[in-house]
């Protein structure tokens, strides 16, 4: 079946390999995506200045650079989803590669209907469905503790001015904690999926590298809090605008 919601997404491959790249833009058309593919990481950011995708596949062994680096310069220069797919199944290379901001992490070799279901639930987390997207608009300013957020252009404000720009998923996992102050909410609400890996740590990841950027002292958290056993709370009081 093919997606409705996410059906015009753009989807910027970067594979040195040109079998598995083709093999993976093919299982995209398939199911209704755009695609276009990069041989190599200067291509591939050169070119995702150019097309503006919706989401980034990223292979981290490549011929110019590591595939790290890659993911790094994405989302400080233009952030951005990403999965990262490699052949690297080492527990130090995918907890960084979320630290870095990627999405999620799949591991080579790989079935394309997993690849295009990880897409799809990547995709559903930043993509309004149409009927959405007519409804009124939602305020996309949000003030709270002195700090300012512009969901919009991905900007962290500090209450001394600084400008901190978030990667998509930081800003994603952001705006839901936001939309939802002063309430506990768990790894579902916090992906946006029925169905999550009770051993799937990427919440608690993407929790401790906000925690870095909002807290005097992530060590003992004032804004979001761990409540045990359940999720986490941003304990502030929000204003939208």
């Amino acid at each position: 079946m093919k997606p409705s919601d996410a059906s015009n997404a753009m989807i910027h491959v970067l594979e040195d390999e040109g079998e598995i790249g083709r093999l993976i833009c093919a299982a995209l058309t398939e199911y209704g995506f755009r695609s276009e593919l990069s041989g190599s990481g200067r291509q591939f950011l050169q070119r995702v200045r150019q097309t503006n995708p919706d989401l980034c596949i990223i292979d981290l062994g490549l011929p110019d650079m590591d595939g790290m680096q890659v993911v790094r310069e994405l989302q400080e220069k233009q952030p951005c989803a990403v999965l990262i797919l490699t052949g690297r199944n080492d527990v130090t290379d995918r907890v960084l590669g979320l630290e870095l901001g990627a999405d999620d992490y799949l591991v080579k070799p790989f079935e394309p209907r997993e690849l295009v279901a990880r897409v799809r639930s990547i995709l559903r987390r930043y993509l309004k469905n149409p009927q959405q997207a007519e409804a009124v608009a939602e305020p996309q300013m949000a003030r709270f503790s002195g700090w300012q957020f512009d969901i919009q252009r991905l900007l962290l404000q500090a209450p001394d001015g600084r400008e901190i720009h978030l990667s998509a998923a930081e800003a994603g996992l952001l705006t839901t904690l936001l939309r939802r102050p002063n309430k506990i909410l768990n790894r579902e609400q916090l992906l946006g999926e029925r169905d999550v890996d009770p051993f799937d740590r990427s919440i608690d990841v993407r929790i401790s590298r906000l925690r870095r950027k909002l807290e005097e002292d992530p060590q003992n958290p004032r804004i979001i809090k761990t409540v045990y056993g359940a999720g986490y709370m941003l304990t502030a009081s929000v204003d939208w605008s």
